[in-house]
């Protein structure tokens, strides 16, 4: 196998002029993108990315859940390919990196190699799958999760929006549901770039995240049941208010996560207070509480505190609630192979990095289940993400797509250059 060398690098200026280029399509309301899945947005990016896969010599490949697979042929017809890739969809005031990133850096490996004749023995294949964000159509990572075996594609299908259309037939409107059999694909291994999503790269002065494990997530919904009253005239001691009850149980949600800090999380981000009116008393509040740790032993200690803080408190108070799960996944560990090649790529390239726990769910996440995984991350400014305003640097960007490149070739086995 031939060497790699440490100045084997990418065109930085090429794979930022592709980001920029991609982010013309689908332009959010202040610099950012709103490309949300299956939408004509959508639709526009994927044949903008076909067209430079199909420029670079790759044959294209799409599946019935519209995910993209651009081949570039090895030395071996019997080996399996090594995968890369992301997502194009973005939030519905997203950034122009969250995801696509991770697809355009793997378009751009495939153009560095082709600009350096350097062949592989295993293929490489640059991924784009369809609605990781979730955003139009719950759940996120919906068609990694067919392919991992996760959810049935008539499942997917049969997702609806807020306006009542179904995945599967907007998919079709676009043009971009394919043939091919979803979850047919075998691969030697599936390796994602992405922006942390989080302030602790920039923070800690590193460069790349060896990403080691994915937070596990745990969604519990809460209903509580008070009274609805006039806020003048209800006494205090009187008063049923299920908004204060909720509010007594947010605060326990902190304080459950923090017990488990620094690598725990915990807090309410969908929050509904009936009737929601100036001088009423809240009568019901419906909120979902979302906690996520890398060790599922800490997810269930906090599911099973929540319920007795919950009743504990809603019993004091003399109000009836219900709770459910209403969604989750357990912890992700990476694979030890690809996470040492990814390691091993930011150490000869002389990048400062550190582990990594990915707070955030990916398609590695999913894919990690059937193939061999691991996942690269980059800085991005204050870590903000799923937000317009969201930045990264053209340094960052070509850093973490050189330690993609030598964890690729590393996986792919380089036969000549």
């Amino acid at each position: 196998m031939a060497a790699i060398g440490e100045n084997l690098k990418i065109n930085g200026t090429r794979l930022w002029d592709s980001l920029m280029e991609m982010a013309k399509i689908g332009p959010g309301i202040a610099g950012g993108n709103n490309r949300q899945t299956v939408t004509d947005e959508d639709g526009e990016g994927r044949a903008l990315f076909q067209q430079w896969c199909e420029a670079a010599g790759c044959t294209m490949g799409l599946d019935q859940m519209g995910n993209m697979f651009a081949h570039r042929a090895g030395t071996d017809p019997d080996a399996l390919p090594v995968y890369v890739g992301s997502h194009l969809d973005t939030q519905p005031t997203g950034g122009k990196y969250d995801g696509v990133l991770g697809v355009l850096s793997g378009l751009e490996i495939i153009r560095t190699l082709n600009d350096l004749d350097i062949k592989t023995k295993h293929p490489i294949v640059v991924t784009n799958f369809t609605n990781e964000e979730g955003t139009r159509y719950a759940p996120a990572m919906l068609s990694s999760g067919v392919f991992a075996g996760l959810h049935t594609q008539d499942w997917a299908y049969d997702r609806v929006d807020a306006e009542g259309k179904k995945f599967g037939d907007e998919l079709k409107r676009i043009g971009w549901r394919g043939d091919e059999e979803t979850g047919a694909r075998k691969m030697h291994a599936f390796f994602e770039l992405h922006i942390e999503q989080g302030p602790i790269l920039e923070a800690e002065g590193k460069e790349i995240g060896v990403v080691t494990h994915g937070q596990g997530l745990s969604w519990t919904q809460i209903t509580i049941h008070g009274k609805d009253s006039h806020t003048g005239s209800t006494p205090m001691p009187m008063r049923k208010n299920a908004g204060l009850a909720m509010s007594r149980i947010l605060c326990k949600v902190e304080e459950i996560a923090m017990s488990h800090a620094p690598h725990a999380v915990g807090a309410a981000g969908h929050i509904d207070i009936y009737p929601n009116s100036r001088n009423v008393i809240p009568g019901k509040a419906v909120f979902t509480v979302d906690f996520r740790s890398p060790d599922l032993a800490v997810i269930e200690d906090m599911e099973a505190r929540l319920r007795v803080e919950t009743k504990a408190i809603c019993d004091e108070m003399g109000m009836e609630f219900e709770i459910e799960k209403v969604g989750g996944f357990d912890p992700v560990a990476f694979d030890e192979t690809c996470v040492n090649a990814v390691r091993t790529a930011a150490e000869r390239l002389g990048f400062s990095h550190m582990n990594l726990i990915s707070g955030a769910g990916h398609d590695a996440c999913w894919i990690n289940r059937v193939a061999p995984t691991a996942m690269i991350m980059c800085p991005c400014v204050d870590g903000l993400s799923h937000n317009e305003a969201e930045e990264i640097s053209p340094e960052w960007a070509a850093a973490g797509t050189d330690v993609l490149l030598h964890a690729v070739l590393e996986t792919a086995q380089v036969t000549s250059s």
